[in-house]
């Protein structure tokens, strides 16, 4: 009765821990319940708006240049443009390009419209291109601006958010720059030569020709400013929101850290680059490497819109009357592609910008693993696939050491009558029993610590796997077969749901129980290898040995596709490697045995 209420408390203490993660945890449908009632708000909002024509009550401010007193709150909206609208407040230079469609504002010259060609909101072809810029007015706005900063005390004219620029084209390309130009009427010619890559790289030269009889001191900047409070994933294991490498080293932080307008960060560096990241697409300021800037990160005094700004301000460039300077620095916004991020940071030499992927603290394993992910899928053309050959090879680099393993493990099963008989001989003097056993082991030449062997070798690719499915954005919408469209989304097809049959809003206090069908699979292959190895002798530890499937497959449950695909399938390769072996030693074929029963300290004839 003992063993049994132990084995009872087990379970509710898992089903407490769980419920504990689900209640701390938004869950799917809460959050897209919160999004529904936000756009609900939005739209009443636009429908109050003021007809075409007048002017629009628009949330917003100019953001805070390099430098520059702090604005005066914001007072608050009363409503959002949608994106049209908003786009429209401004003239525009349009680009499209293989991966990036969107314009650039030339009140501002602020490059504030940007959607991802090549990846959609949902597995939905029909849904609309991924947004990673924004302009101001519209909800979630974001947006990066270069400018020019003045000497303190300085009294010259510089463009700021509401200078309106004159392009010489009205479309940009790869290999077609655009160039902006501003006159101050004083003497000041301003420039801003914008190039645009196949990619994500936005490159500006700015440039400032003097044409007055005095000697001006302008310090070239760059800023990304972003409105609101984005949604995050809340993970330990993903960063989103500000970081950055300055002086070669990576610093992350958190929304959170610029609480109430304080705690403004002030690095100074030389290379490196700085912004905002989400999970799968960022913002990145990107100045001349070989600069020393003065970098900050922080949150603007305005408790209305909960503005942060990434910016930084490059050396003063003293310009004499007659002479013309310049500064280049780029701006990176666009998906985190693993190739490509390693190509921009091989080719123009950014310090560290690999490092804008999030790839944990094993990353000199989970980059590998990567990489052979990634080249398997370009063999084989789906990354599920992939995920299994992937098993299959690790399975051939540790099969030696896996090997010596699983002999020993069936040697144990083998052995298990005689480990019976001196558990009933000897069960209740401890330290007799287990000098017996090790006495047994010793003779029969079994380790029983090696059967730990195969889950050992499995954490860290577990957890590499996990890392890559979860970080990367290549695994983003990637279908496998049948009824999993996103290896990088847990299984659709759940046990409250019918598996497909049918479609209901499910309880969040019942949500923990509907697991998908991978997961179930998972578990099943879990319990049935279990059941291929020796049972422990202790009947307390056998049943928790039993309920672990059950655990793991409730674990399991919320995580990506592709990784309980990968358990499972590994599970499998384990039992066939398991079940060579056993018929090669001649043990046989047996799921589990018998319960061992509670010792009792006689022989078993005796009892």
């Amino acid at each position: 009765m003992d063993q049994k209420n132990l084995v009872v408390a087990i379970a509710l203490s898992v089903l407490i821990i769980l419920g504990w993660q689900f209640l701390m945890t938004p869950s799917p449908e809460e959050q897209r319940k919160v999004a529904a009632e936000k756009q609900r708000q939005l739209d009443e909002q636009r429908k109050a708006q003021p007809a075409p024509g007048s002017t629009p009550p628009v949330a917003g401010t100019t953001p805070q240049a390099p430098g520059a007193p702090a604005p005066a709150p914001t007072t608050a909206p009363t409503g959002y443009l949608d994106r049209p609208a908003a786009l429209a407040r401004s003239p525009r230079v349009t680009f499209r390009t293989p991966e990036l469609d969107g314009s650039i504002a030339l009140k501002g010259g602020r490059v504030d419209d940007v959607r991802l060609v090549k990846h959609r909101v949902s597995i939905d072809t029909k849904s609309g291109m991924v947004p990673v810029l924004s302009p101001e007015g519209a909800v979630d706005a974001y947006y990066a601006e270069f400018g020019w900063a003045l000497k303190p005390g300085g009294t010259s004219k510089v463009p700021g958010p509401d200078t309106l620029w004159t392009a010489d084209r009205d479309k940009l390309e790869p290999g077609q720059a655009v160039t902006l130009t501003w006159d101050n009427g004083a003497g000041l010619i301003f420039r801003q030569k914008i190039e645009l890559d196949r990619n994500f790289m936005f490159t500006i030269t700015q440039s400032v020709e003097n044409k007055s009889g005095a000697t001006v001191d302008l310090a070239p900047y760059g800023l990304v400013t972003r409105h609101g409070e984005p949604k995050t994933e809340g993970i330990y294991l993903l960063h989103e929101g500000p970081y950055g490498v300055f002086d070669g080293k990576l610093k992350e932080f958190d929304w959170s850290d610029f609480k109430d307008g304080k705690n403004q960060q002030n690095l100074p560096t030389t290379g490196g680059w700085l912004g905002f990241t989400d999970k799968y697409w960022m913002a990145a300021l990107i100045p001349d490497q070989k600069d020393k800037v003065t970098g900050r990160i922080f949150k603007v005094n305005d408790p209305v819109l909960k503005r942060y700004q990434a910016d930084f301000t490059a050396p003063l460039l003293t310009i004499d009357p007659g002479q013309t300077r310049e500064a280049t620095a780029r701006l990176f916004a666009g998906a985190k592609i693993v190739h490509t991020i390693n190509e921009y940071t091989e080719k123009l030499a950014i310090t560290r910008f690999d490092l804008s992927i999030d790839w944990g603290w094993f990353w000199f394993f989970t980059k590998p693993l990567f990489w052979l992910l990634d080249k398997l899928f370009g063999f084989i053309g789906n990354f599920g696939v992939a995920i299994m050959v992937l098993t299959v090879i690790v399975k051939l680099l540790f099969f030696p050491l896996a090997n010596k393993s699983y002999e020993s493990m069936t040697k144990m099963k083998k052995l298990q009558p005689e480990m019976e008989k001196l558990r009933a001989r000897f069960g209740e003097d401890k330290m007799k029993m287990n000098q017996e056993l090790m006495a047994l082991y010793k003779r029969e030449k079994v380790n029983p610590a090696a059967g730990c062997v195969p889950v050992l070798l499995q954490i860290p690719v577990f957890f590499a796997l996990y890392k890559v499915l979860y970080t990367t954005i290549e695994m983003r919408h990637q279908p496998f077969f049948g009824w999993v469209q996103d290896l990088a989304a847990p299984d659709p097809l759940t046990l409250l749901k019918g598996f497909g049959l049918f479609n209901w809003q499910v309880p969040e206090i019942l949500s923990i129980f509907d697991i998908g069908i991978w997961p179930i699979i998972m578990g099943i292959t879990m319990y049935v290898q279990q059941m291929l190895n020796p049972q422990p002798a202790d009947p307390v530890q056998a049943r928790i040995f039993q309920f672990l499937p059950i655990m793991f497959t409730f674990m399991l449950a919320p995580f990506a596709a592709g990784l309980v695909i990968y358990w499972a399938w590994n599970n499998l390769l384990s039992m066939a490697q398991q079940y060579v072996i056993m018929r090669k030693l001649g043990v046989p074929i047996t799921f589990g045995a018998k319960m061992p029963a509670p010792a009792s300290g006689k022989p078993p004839d005796k009892r």
